[in-house]
C-alpha cells in the first residue's frame, strides 16, 4: 500500500473552453479547418499544466491530469485496442435531460488486440510536470461485460461475457504492470458498472434476459481480481472507484451497496475503495462494516453533479457517521465522481468546480490535520 491521502479527487476535471474548441477543430472534416494532432496536443498540455497548478495551490493530496486527453473516462480502451466498433449499448439515464442514450463505450465487434499502452500518451507528461504524487485512471475490465458486450455482435467472437472478460483482464493487467514499472504512485480502476448489480430495475432486466446478476457479479470481481492478484506494488496505491454513472450531471443506477458489499469489499484485492455517497441514492454507511481492516475508504460526499456547495459542518458530521462502521484513520474525503467523465462535463462552472475541491481540502484538514 502506498502513501495515505486524505483530500482526494476522482480524476476528471472540466475541460476549459479553449480545449473543447481545439478538439472540435481537430475533428473537422475539412483539411483546411482541421487542427493538427500536434496543435491539439499543445492545447491539452496547456490545459493540464493549468489544472495541475490549481490543484497544487488548493492543496489536494493527489493530483490528476483531469483526463484532458480523453473523450470520456474509458475512451482509451477503444483507442488503444483493435476490435471495438462504433456500435453502443443503450443506457437509461436519469437526471437533467435523462432518457435512453448510448454509452460512450464502443461495442466489441472482433477479436481484441492491444496496439499500444492505453495511457502511453498521458503518463510521460504527468511524470515530468506533476511535481507531486499523481494518479492515473484506467477502466476495470469488468465494465466491458456490460458496456461493450452485444450478444448478436460480440457473441460471434466471445460466446459469453466471461470469455470477453478473460481477454480484457490480460489487456488491463499488462497496462498496470507497465504503470507500476513507470513508477506511477496511484492507479485508480474506474468501475461504475458494478452499480448495475445493486440497482433493482437493472437486476430485474438481467433476470428477464436469462442472466443471473449475482453470478455475473462474482465473475466481475474474479476478473478484476485477476488484474490485481500477485502484483508487486509496494509504495503504490491500487484503488477502485464505484459510482452510479456520471454524464452531464446524469446517472444510470440507484441503490445502496448492501447487495454487493460482502462480495465486493471482502474479495477485491485493492488497497482503497472510492465510493459515491453524495445523495440518498447511495444508501447508508452500514455496508462499510464489511470493508476488511487495514483497507481504506474514500467517502465521495461532495457532489460533482450540481453547483450548490455542501456545508463543511455537514460533511464533517457525515464523516463521523461513517466512522461508526470503519475506523476514522481508514477514511478520506473526495468528490463523488469526476467533473467530466465525458468531455463536455457536468452542469457547473469551472469556478464552482474549484470551490468544491477547496471544500474537500478544507474539510479533510479539519478532520485529519495535515498528512
Amino acid at each position: 500500500m502506498g502513501s495515505r491521502y486524505r483530500a482526494e479527487q476522482v480524476g476528471s476535471l472540466l475541460r476549459p473552453p479553449e480545449l473543447l474548441a481545439a478538439r472540435t477543430a481537430h475533428a473537422q472534416i475539412s483539411k483546411h479547418a482541421r487542427l493538427s494532432q500536434d496543435e491539439l496536443s499543445a492545447a491539452e498540455d496547456a490545459a493540464i499544466l493549468d489544472a495541475l497548478a490549481k490543484q497544487r495551490a488548493i492543496g489536494l493530496d493527489i493530483l490528476s491530469d483531469g483526463e484532458m486527453r480523453r473523450r470520456s473516462w474509458l475512451s482509451d480502451m477503444a483507442d488503444a485496442v483493435e476490435g471495438f466498433v462504433p456500435d453502443r449499448v443503450v443506457l437509461e439515464w436519469q437526471g437533467p435531460g435523462g432518457g435512453s442514450e448510448a454509452s460512450t463505450a464502443h461495442a466489441v465487434g472482433a477479436k481484441l488486440r492491444k496496439l499500444r499502452k492505453l495511457t502511453a500518451h498521458e503518463v510521460p507528461f504527468l511524470k515530468q510536470t506533476a511535481s507531486g504524487p499523481f494518479k492515473v485512471t484506467v477502466p476495470s475490465p469488468s465494465n466491458f461485460m456490460l458496456s461493450s458486450y452485444k450478444e448478436n455482435l460480440s457473441g460471434k467472437f466471445y460466446p459469453t461475457r466471461a470469455d470477453l472478460l478473460d481477454e480484457l483482464v490480460a489487456i488491463v493487467r499488462d497496462e498496470v504492470e507497465w504503470l507500476l514499472a513507470e513508477g506511477v504512485p496511484y492507479i485508480q480502476f474506474d468501475a461504475p458498472f458494478y452499480s448495475a448489480y445493486f440497482d433493482p430495475p437493472q437486476r430485474e432486466r438481467m433476470r428477464a434476459a436469462g442472466r443471473d446478476p449475482d453470478r455475473e457479479l462474482k465473475q466481475a470481481v474474479a476478473g478484476d481480481n485477476a488484474v490485481f492478484n500477485t502484483l508487486q506494488h509496494a509504495g503504490a496505491t491500487l484503488a477502485i472507484h464505484i459510482c452510479r454513472g456520471n454524464s452531464r450531471s446524469r446517472w444510470f443506477a440507484e441503490g445502496g451497496y448492501d447487495a454487493i458489499a460482502e462480495e465486493l469489499f471482502g474479495s477485491l484485492d485493492v488497497d482503497t475503495f472510492l465510493l459515491e455517497y453524495d445523495t440518498e441514492r447511495a444508501g447508508s454507511f452500514a455496508p462499510l462494516r464489511l470493508v476488511p481492516r487495514g483497507k481504506n475508504v474514500v467517502l465521495g460526499l461532495v457532489t460533482t453533479k450540481e453547483a450548490k456547495l455542501e456545508s463543511r459542518d455537514g460533511l464533517m458530521r457525515r464523516i463521523g457517521e461513517a466512522g461508526r462502521y470503519i475506523p476514522l484513520d481508514n477514511l478520506a474525503l473526495s468528490t463523488q465522481c469526476g467533473f467530466a467523465s465525458v468531455a463536455p462535463g457536468n452542469l457547473l462552472s469551472m469556478d464552482e468546480q474549484w470551490r468544491k475541491l477547496e471544500l474537500v481540502v478544507d474539510t479533510a484538514r479539519r478532520v485529519w490535520g495535515t498528512v
